[in-house]
Formats: C-alpha cells, sequence, structure tokens
C-alpha cells in the first residue's frame, strides 16, 4: 500500500459503510490551507464519480497536494471535507469528513444529467 494513507488502514464505521455510486465528469475546485496557516492554494480537478461518502477524481498534478482538503463542485456552493485515502498518479481517491445528505447528493447527479457533463472519458 505505498500510495495509501493512514485513513486507508484506520477503522470507522463512516469508512467501512458502502454507499451507492454515481459517474460524473463535473468539474470541481480543491481548497488547501498551506502549512503553518500560510495561505490557502487551489487547484481544479474532474470529478469521476461520488457517493454519499467520498469521491474519486483527477488533477493535473499531485505536487505540493495534501492529505486533507475542500473540494467544491461545478454547480454547486458547498465546500465538502475530504480525507485521502488513495493517490496513484493524477487519480485520486478520498472519503468525505462527514458524509453528505441524500438531497446535495441528488443535486450534483441531476446537474451532471441536465448539462451532459459526463463525457465518459477517463
Amino acid at each position: 500500500m505505498q500510495n495509501s494513507t493512514m485513513y486507508s488502514v484506520v477503522g470507522s464505521k463512516l469508512y467501512e459503510e458502502r454507499f451507492e455510486r454515481f459517474s460524473i465528469g463535473q468539474a470541481g475546485t480543491l481548497m488547501a490551507v498551506r502549512p503553518a496557516l500560510g495561505g490557502v492554494s487551489t487547484r481544479t480537478c474532474k470529478m469521476l464519480e461520488i457517493s454519499r461518502g467520498g469521491a474519486a477524481f483527477v488533477v493535473n498534478t499531485t505536487i505540493g497536494l495534501p492529505q486533507h482538503y475542500y473540494l467544491t463542485i461545478v454547480g454547486t456552493k458547498r465546500r465538502i471535507g475530504c480525507a485521502e485515502i488513495f493517490r496513484s498518479d493524477h487519480r485520486i481517491q478520498v472519503h468525505f469528513i462527514k458524509p453528505i445528505d441524500e438531497e446535495f447528493l441528488h443535486e450534483i447527479v441531476r446537474y451532471e444529467f441536465f448539462t451532459g457533463n459526463n463525457l465518459k472519458k477517463h
């Protein structure tokens, strides 16, 4: 498990629960606080899938990206706290610090459906 974090080995009911996953293709933004509160860094990502408990996405580079950050998905106004559990090349998988409610998940999936952003190209 060379690319995994401590969150992939520490037991937690939240991390063990399985949620239905949805393929999406929306853009997103990752926002992280720099060490010693030295500012905020942001970068874009492309969503691959989402569930109530986590998500997978790709970024252009993982250089300097910490293991905890906030995710905002285009078309929504909420920031979702994330703990990274897997990183391989440009693909990242996270657990949400707190599961998102079903209404918010359906808002994300509906936005995907109405805009047709999911091109199924990963």
